[in-house]
């Protein structure tokens, strides 16, 4: 275990390297911060830090930069994220209020979170399987053709063409809406096969092979793998830190396109609090030199999805997880009010 005071000075080192991009040496440490000791007893504790693996010597530099190991350190003992400002709370939730719909919260997500973190910004649409149905709703298109629209407590649309084996009148069709509506509204996606199976048998014969067909494509409407879908934004950021990625930036936008690889990112986030992912923390080479803050989303106590940020190891954690945390509650809000 590291003394108090060691714990300063690298406290100290994290937040002069990610101010300034430049190696910290003991000198400038005692001048810019009131460490209360001599630098002699800096250039000791630092020595300390090194052998340690918490803070390393880039190169041939007189400072000292920290490593994975510090960085992680560093958030670990974290007193607490740093808090929105009042100005920034409004900002967040008036460009939030905006959205017309889900697609549009997600996107109007990514964009914000981009801006406030100034990051490579990955938001996570809201899975299937872990909502509930607000309402289907069917339509007649045809004598034989019906479109289906399954509505979620998230606010998600999903949209299916039903061909009929046979014609299905209005009336039966409004039967239909309300004995299904009054099975499945409010219930959780899991429960749905159970609640619908013996529906048909409600039916006269003749309609009852439509009735099977149309909730055969409500079922599979449900089991699709709708969670795998999610927005990225603020890939440009990445370009201000060059210098932050020790060859090349190449790996880690290779890393960003594939979709398997973020989700993975994303499902490390616990249900409640942030979680932080550094440098060799990543099981993914081409983040290595990369940083992922993330958390989970939803309401109700229930989350829906995963949110995040990527970007370089040198970063201001309390700020970064204080802006994921912030915008993952207003999302939330916003879900529970749709």
């Amino acid at each position: 275990m590291l003394s108090e005071r060691r714990l300063q000075v690298l406290r100290a080192i994290v937040q002069d390297y990610v101010g300034t991009e430049e190696p910290v040496g003991s000198k400038a440490l005692t001048e810019r911060h009131s460490l209360g000791v001599s630098p002699a007893t800096v250039r000791n504790d630092m020595a300390a830090l090194e052998d340690e693996g918490y803070i390393a010597q880039p190169h041939t530099s007189a400072g000292r930069i920290p490593t994975d190991k510090g960085y992680r350190l560093f958030v670990d003992k974290l007193a607490g994220v740093k808090p929105m400002t009042a100005p920034e709370r409004r900002a967040i939730q008036n460009f939030l209020d905006g959205a017309v719909d889900l697609d549009d919260v997600v996107a109007r997500t990514v964009r914000l979170l981009a801006q406030l973190t100034r990051q490579v910004a990955v938001v996570q649409y809201p899975s299937l399987t872990r909502s509930t149905v607000r309402h289907v709703e069917l339509l007649s298109l045809a004598p034989a053709r019906v479109m289906l629209v399954l509505i979620t407590d998230t606010g998600r649309v999903e949209q299916r063409m039903v061909d009929c084996p046979a014609p299905f009148g209005e009336a039966s069709l409004a039967d239909l809406r309300a004995r299904l509506n009054s099975r499945v509204a409010g219930r959780r996606f899991t429960d749905v096969p159970r609640l619908v199976e013996d529906l048909p048998e409600g039916f006269d014969v003749e309609d009852r092979g439509t009735v099977a067909t149309v909730l055969s494509t409500l079922l599979e409407t449900l089991v699709e793998e709708n969670e795998e879908r999610l927005m990225i934004g603020g890939t440009a950021n990445l370009t201000r830190f060059g210098h932050d990625f020790p060859l090349t930036i190449r790996p880690v936008l290779e890393a960003l396109e594939e979709q398997v690889v973020l989700l993975k990112l994303l499902g490390e986030a616990g249900d409640s609090g942030v979680t932080v992912r550094i440098g060799h923390e990543n099981a993914y080479e081409g983040l290595n030199s990369t940083s992922v803050v993330s958390v989970g989303y939803g309401s109700g106590g229930e989350t829906v999805a995963k949110l995040g940020v990527v970007g370089p190891t040198r970063m201001d954690y309390p700020g970064t997880m204080g802006a994921v945390r912030a915008v993952a509650r207003y999302v939330g809000q916003i879900l529970a009010e749709s």
